[in-house]
């Protein structure tokens, strides 16, 4: 093997790869942002709607989990033009990003919703919450607690995923090294970079909804928990203080 590592042409070039990892993390977020919307949307729908709503949803997630995303990128970047829709790579690949993420998100948080207790419900019916405040005040956030961590995984998959737009020229992470490859023939050099950063991303991501979910859950389990001491009947306090006083006298 005679082959010798040139860091030198690759690293000069390290100005257009913090580019493509912006529009990579921008895309991701955008993405992360509408298909969490659309996921939350489809769920419920799938969860409590008529049958006809459950039925559309039901093919939506069906069509897009048995199909390449690639497949998915091309109807819409191609497909769409052919009809009168003219729109740019960039809106093309967020539009596909969200429609994929979106499938994939409409069953996970559909078991987080399937998750909840039926006591719950039926408390909430015995209060006489309409369906959609069921859904907003009982359902909601405890089944987004539940399904968060198999949610944040799917959102850096997402984000690893974007590297297939560079088929259709988006100036993401994974184009500007195939450009920088064909300009510098530093083939390892590049893709073991962009490697590297494509992991930065993925742990700064994974980082953050580590953060994210334990400043949200966290932060609702101990108001929950101060609320229920707070209603705690006064006797109980008071025969609390008893049993200590009883039992430090003896």
């Amino acid at each position: 093997m005679n082959y010798r590592f040139d860091w030198g042409p690759v690293l000069a070039q390290l100005d257009r790869l913090a580019e493509g990892a912006g529009m990579t993390l921008a895309l991701s977020l955008g993405a992360i942002a509408l298909g969490t919307l659309v996921g939350t949307f489809g769920a419920i729908v799938a969860s409590y709607g008529r049958p006809w709503p459950r039925r559309a949803v039901a093919a939506y997630v069906e069509a897009i989990r048995n199909t390449p995303f690639l497949v998915q990128l091309f109807i819409i970047f191609f497909g769409l033009p052919t009809i009168g829709l003219q729109i740019d790579a960039v809106t093309a690949a967020l539009i596909a990003m969200t429609v994929n993420l979106g499938a994939y998100s409409t069953e996970i948080i559909r078991s987080g919703l399937q998750a909840i207790h039926r006591t719950q419900l039926e408390a909430a019916a015995a209060l006489a919450m309409t369906r959609w405040q069921t859904i907003r005040h009982v359902v909601l956030v405890p089944a987004f607690e539940k399904v968060y961590p198999a949610l944040a995984s799917q959102f850096t998959l997402m984000m690893l995923t974007s590297s297939v737009v560079s088929t259709i020229s988006v100036e993401e992470l994974t184009a500007v090294a195939s450009q920088i490859d064909s300009q510098t023939f530093r083939t390892f050099e590049s893709y073991i970079l962009v490697m590297g950063l494509y992991i930065g991303l993925a742990l700064l991501l994974r980082a953050t909804f580590f953060a994210i979910g334990s400043l949200v859950f966290r932060r609702r389990r101990i108001v929950a928990r101060t609320r229920r001491q707070s209603r705690r009947p006064p006797s109980q306090s008071g025969n609390t203080v008893a049993a200590v006083t009883l039992g430090a006298a003896k």
